[in-house]
């Protein structure tokens, strides 16, 4: 996880560290909770984890966020919330409902438990409403800050560039988008994304995961494909957004995207500045890679 984060802080009365996985800031609560005790900022964490209210906003914001959520576990926890026998630690909300709002990090140096804002806000106001205050009003000037967005932009960039060489099935090494089978035609996806991922790759996200259940820990679908592809999914997603205003159903926005997909990569896989591109990206990567074999 180390080389796939962007670290920063912001100064709540002491300094407080932010982390940003993926395209979201987790906000250190092991720095919020020294405002309560400086001494075991852990302790202040397990004590707003004991109550019934907390474990029932933490269960129902994985619900709405996690589709891996252990709703069965969560339900255990929430009947035995707020009795003096009950405990709780991060570590252990992780563990048993496989949790993601909430990250818990081992390291001297950059450890502790992190969390999603939604989160940490919450616990802050537990801590104290005002302090809550001072908390948003310093992470949204963080979030406005010129050198934390190019920080993160670099290393979007940077993330890209080891993901596009990536290459995980036939068909998209060969440059060949699946044309639709009269099931998939018919089927009707949940998310627009799915409807996205089928049209380009022929599968939809669930899909991807059951083959690649390694690359799944750490990425989805889109993370491990090439530049070319990522391209093409761009375009689907402005072509979608313009066929859904239409009024197009989706078994027809599912035909038409999956048309133009494979008419662009016919189009744009000997693209001159598509190559250029990925020449550029492959001395990244080269570069990348020997800095990790040097680190080692």
């Amino acid at each position: 996880m180390k080389n796939n984060l962007v670290k920063a802080e912001i100064d709540v009365n002491n300094k407080v560290g932010i982390m940003r996985v993926g395209d979201v800031d987790y906000i250190s609560l092991t720095d919020l909770a020294r405002y309560a005790d400086s001494d075991e900022p852990r302790l202040p964490i397990r004590d707003w984890m004991r109550n019934k209210e907390v474990i029932s906003y933490l269960g129902l914001w994985e619900s709405i966020n996690n589709e891996n959520f252990k709703g069965g576990e969560f339900a255990t926890f929430k009947s035995e919330a707020g009795s003096n026998r009950f405990k709780m630690s991060p570590q252990k909300w992780i563990k048993e409902t496989n949790a993601i709002g909430i990250i818990s990090k081992s390291g001297r140096y950059d450890g502790g438990t992190f969390a999603h804002p939604d989160i940490a806000f919450e616990f802050a106001s537990w801590l104290s409403p005002e302090f809550k205050l001072y908390l948003i009003k310093e992470f949204e000037r963080l979030k406005k800050n010129e050198a934390y967005q190019e920080k993160i932009e670099w290393h979007a960039n940077r993330i890209l560039a080891k993901a596009n060489y990536v290459v995980h099935t036939d068909a998209i090494k060969n440059y060949i988008v699946p044309i639709l089978t009269e099931k998939q035609k018919k089927f009707i996806y949940a998310e627009e994304a799915d409807v996205l991922n089928v049209a380009l790759f022929g599968m939809t996200a669930k899909e991807w995961r059951e083959k690649n259940i390694e690359l799944a820990k750490d990425g989805n679908i889109r993370d491990y494909t090439d530049l070319l592809h990522l391209v093409i999914l761009n375009n689907l997603e402005n072509s979608n957004a313009e066929f859904i205003k239409l009024g197009m159903n989706q078994r027809e926005r599912l035909i038409k995207l999956n048309e133009s997909a494979r008419n662009q990569m016919e189009i744009l896989k000997n693209n001159k500045g598509i190559k250029e591109l990925e020449v550029l990206q492959k001395q990244i990567n080269y570069e990348d890679n020997k800095s990790l074999i040097e680190d080692k």
